[in-house]
């Protein structure tokens, strides 16, 4: 099963750039897309275009124009669609959608930014404290879940080329990463690009500022969360560098999930 997510920073501004045939030759069975910054009826206007054929497209927009929103294509019609994480302060934002098959769920995040103030770093903590509760919802009631996406934190050293100079900054906050060791090491939710041996300065997001993309000085923000029910299913990981269509760029992975139920049955 193949799974790609991506920070798009304008879906429209994207498809210019080329992701929308990039994205239909690599046979993805769910493609999960952050940053849309656009409104459903204005992807009507070209419908071809933003609800490919062969894909189950949905999507869950911002309020406000131009801003966030988060997008999921699906090979195979979902047997559910889960649209926000329940709550409304967030889901005005369009932050999270997620398509169940099964007892499978593979859902498209897009976590708050809190580099533009203070007032937003406070409302990416409490984004956070409440997604806690989403994630321990679903392993509660034993779930497979992958939450694909833009966390916007860096998690450990090599995950950020300037580490030492960024330790004050935010999406490398010590809370942030702090969090997200809750995750991974108490709680066993997986980093699935983690679960693959990979080369040093491996990144998917890099500052539109000076010749970060050039010099690779990047941050690796965007991730796949599998629950602790999926780890081991890892078969291959690639970030995606060849194009650009975004400041981040798509990260694609491969699992060999084993069983008969949701999209398991897709690709084995």
């Amino acid at each position: 099963m193949r799974i790609i997510t991506a920070n798009v920073n304008g879906i429209r501004s994207a498809a210019k750039k080329g992701f929308f045939d990039w994205m239909l030759a690599q046979d993805a069975d769910v493609v999960c897309i952050q940053e849309t910054k656009a409104q459903v009826h204005q992807l009507e206007q070209q419908r071809a275009l933003f609800f490919p054929e062969g894909y189950h497209c949905y999507y869950h927009d911002a309020e406000k124009k131009g801003y966030s929103g988060v997008a999921l294509y699906c090979r195979r019609e979902p047997d559910e669609l889960i649209i926000g994480m329940g709550n409304p302060v967030f889901d005005r934002e369009g932050r999270y959608l997620e398509a169940r098959f099964g007892n499978l769920g593979v859902a498209s995040l897009y976590l708050p930014s809190g580099s533009s103030r203070e007032e937003r770093q406070l409302v990416k903590y409490r984004c956070m404290d409440y997604f806690e509760t989403v994630l321990q919802q679903r392993v509660v009631a034993g779930r497979d879940l992958v939450v694909c996406g833009d966390w916007n934190i860096a998690h450990k050293n090599e995950d950020i080329r300037n580490w030492k100079s960024n330790q004050n900054t935010s999406g490398f906050l010590p809370q942030e990463r702090a969090w997200l060791d809750k995750l991974f090491d108490d709680w066993g939710f997986v980093d699935a690009f983690r679960e693959l041996p990979q080369p040093a300065h491996a990144y998917t997001w890099w500052s539109n500022r000076g010749q970060a993309w050039a010099k690779n000085v990047g941050w690796r923000i965007d991730y796949h969360v599998l629950s602790p029910s999926l780890g081991g299913t890892v078969e291959s990981t690639g970030i995606y560098k060849e194009e650009r269509f975004s400041d981040h760029a798509p990260l694609v992975i491969d699992y060999r999930f084993a069983g008969n139920q949701g999209l398991r049955q897709v690709r084995v």
